[in-house]
């Protein structure tokens, strides 16, 4: 028995591609009026903000500011402790919730109920590769954004000067390519990791050597771009999180109209029947060690 053919409410296609205004830099940037640390409360990340703590990245930023998505229990742990003020010198600002949650939005998709956000999910068509990825620029970006025009105390349309804030991002050796100019006039990246030239595996050990634990790597909990051991990991760590993600992947497969089949899981398989078990478990040999450095 056949269905009615349903019309997805998606957002319109970009026209232009968004062009990066600002500046990057390497090293202080002189007449900053604001430096802010983006904290996601992964390694990277984390390992920034402590360096800094230590006096080994300077000129100390004013604060670092954490925007939560769908992040783990245990990444919003490892902000509270960070944020605790016993252990970072500078506070820690954490945003409000988004008021439309992200898993909201894209179960608009399957209810056909108003926008949704696209997540970078795996297809399966005629054509495999990844649906759009808006929801880092639409619940991390824009508000990062909105909270360091706020703290410069520059309303939503009001002009800022160039060069105005410094913007602290972890962005290590193995993402190189991520580096590059903010979008904003008014803003201009520095990727301090970058000018120590430290890897991911060079935080690991620097946290390591100072005592630090080791965070897992900071994403929502249905974020496609997670690796078999952090799928393993929210599994066995947070089980309600690891249904939740399964709900999720049902969801995206589900939605009336669609073209291609998405998955949150880049074998294309359902999430509960992927096979996430280790070399080691399956026979294979010893253990390989997890690229991830989530500490498994």
């Amino acid at each position: 028995m056949g269905s009615e053919p349903f019309t997805l409410v998606a957002p319109p296609a970009p026209k232009k591609p968004r062009v990066r205004r600002g500046g990057w830099s390497w090293g202080p940037v002189e007449g900053a009026k604001l430096r802010a640390l983006s904290l996601g409360g992964g390694i990277q990340s984390t390992t920034l903000a402590l360096k800094a703590a230590h006096g080994e990245i300077v000129p100390m930023p004013d604060l670092a500011i954490y925007a939560p998505v769908n992040d783990a229990e245990a990444t919003r742990e490892h902000i509270r402790w960070l944020g605790s003020g016993n252990v970072l010198p500078f506070p820690v600002v954490w945003l409000e919730e988004p008021e439309v949650p992200l898993r909201q939005a894209i179960e608009r998709r399957a209810k056909q109920s108003g926008r949704y956000v696209s997540i970078p999910a795996f297809l399966d068509g005629e054509k495999q590769g990844q649906d759009r990825r808006q929801c880092t620029r639409e619940y991390k970006t824009d508000r990062l954004n909105a909270k360091q025009r706020e703290l410069m105390g520059f309303t939503p349309r009001q002009r800022i000067p160039a060069g105005s804030a410094e913007i602290w991002i972890g962005y290590s050796t193995d993402e190189v390519v991520r580096a590059g100019a903010a979008f904003e006039r008014w803003a201009v990246n520095r990727f301090p990791l970058l000018e120590e030239r430290m890897s991911l595996h060079d935080c690991i050990a620097w946290l390591a050597n100072h005592g630090y634990p080791v965070p897992p790597r900071s994403k929502c909990t249905f974020c496609p771009f997670r690796t078999n051991a952090e799928w393993r990991w929210l599994k066995e760590n947070e089980p309600d999180a690891w249904a939740d993600a399964i709900e999720i992947d049902r969801l995206i497969r589900e939605t009336p109209g669609m073209r291609a089949r998405s998955y949150l899981h880049s074998s294309r398989a359902p999430l509960d029947q992927v096979d996430l078990s280790t070399a080691e478990e399956r026979g294979q040999g010893m253990l390989m060690v997890c690229e991830a450095g989530c500490g498994l």
